[in-house]
């Protein structure tokens, strides 16, 4: 027991290092007052939400989520995930990217260990130039990816751990970057009104560069000169990973036969922008179908957001639910979101 309490204190002071270690020369820190940050990390395809349940409530999710998308939201979700189990998503996103992920639980003991893999991206971009703003008639693709492994369970009874293992890699046209992340992420319920909290600290990871054949040439030095051309190479500057930290607090407002009518609120700070926040409802009855409504602070395209859930419980073990996000921006249209779970 010594040891269990142990390891809930050494994490518990982990979640806290973002708050803490706030450095106005640093641009990974938190923001804190005036924010002058943006533009300062790169990968930013790691803060699109993923799964049409958080969505639906803004994002206020991270001490509720308890499928396979808490890969995302928060790790230690992911000790709630009964069984085998296997989770597809699919974003239609605006300007023709799309996001697809995919995740499956194996159950080990006491624990569970989760993989995943998301990439976000477009294809057949055409490149234009100064000379030709119309179009070259070639074209591009962008293609980010994100996979890894997660190992989540429970130390007591109340509490549960996730920890995130990823590879990270981006790429557009013939260039592309590399890197490895971890995230960190815990759950506590209360036993106090239905009311559970959650924290985690997403992206903790190393530098990336890009490098590729569009950053290698042929040059002369002087053109007025007779020489032989030289290979060159253009120095790619290394940038950041968004560095994010989630603090999150839920709590059961109506719980009486077959209703259940929930909230969340959620506490976002990230590297490079400002402070966010999201609250959300989500009303279940007979835990079959669920409505969800939420509204993000401090985000300036995206802020109302609904939707809609239908669990199916066969009583033969096998259970499944299908769910739809809708998340209006202000200047960009519709960006949808749906979500099938499936559990064995």
């Amino acid at each position: 027991m010594k040891i269990k309490h142990l390891t809930i204190i050494i994490l518990a002071f982990l979640l806290t290092l973002p708050v803490l270690a706030v450095d106005d020369n640093d641009i990974t820190g938190s923001s804190g007052g005036e924010f002058v940050k943006v533009g300062a990390a790169g990968a930013q395809f790691l803060k699109i939400g993923i799964g049409a349940k958080g969505m639906g409530m803004a994002g206020a999710h991270s001490a509720t989520v308890n499928d396979l998308t808490a890969i995302y939201w928060n790790p230690a979700g992911v000790a709630d995930v009964k069984g085998f189990s296997a989770n597809a998503t699919y974003t239609s996103w605006f300007a023709g990217f799309n996001q697809m992920y995919a995740a499956f639980n194996l159950p080990l003991g006491n624990f569970n260990i989760a993989a995943h893999l998301m990439r976000f991206g477009s294809s057949n971009i055409e490149i234009t130039t100064f000379e030709e703003p119309n179009g070259t008639g070639t074209y591009y693709s962008v293609s980010d990816v994100v996979g890894g492994l997660t190992f989540s369970g429970y130390l007591t009874d109340r509490f549960s751990f996730g920890i995130t293992a990823k590879i990270i890699s981006l790429g557009f046209s013939d260039v592309s970057s590399s890197g490895m992340a971890f995230d960190i992420g815990t759950m506590y319920e209360t036993g106090v009104q239905g009311i559970k909290l959650g924290f985690a600290i997403m992206n903790l990871g190393t530098e990336q560069s890009y490098s590729g054949a569009s950053l290698n040439s042929t040059k002369k030095l002087n053109d007025a000169f007779f020489q032989a051309p030289i290979d060159v190479s253009y120095f790619a500057y290394p940038f950041e990973i968004p560095l994010t930290f989630r603090a999150g607090i839920s709590s059961e407002i109506i719980n009486a036969d077959d209703n259940v009518l929930r909230g969340e609120f959620d506490f976002v700070t990230t590297s490079d922008v400002a402070e966010q926040y999201a609250f959300g409802l989500e009303y279940t009855w007979s835990d079959l179908l669920s409505f969800r409504g939420g509204y993000l602070f401090g985000q300036d395209q995206f802020g109302l957001a609904g939707g809609v859930g239908f669990k199916y419980i066969s009583g033969n073990g096998f259970d499944s639910s299908i769910d739809y996000a809708i998340n209006p921006t202000r200047n960009f249209g519709l960006v949808h979101r749906i979500s099938v779970d499936l559990q064995f």
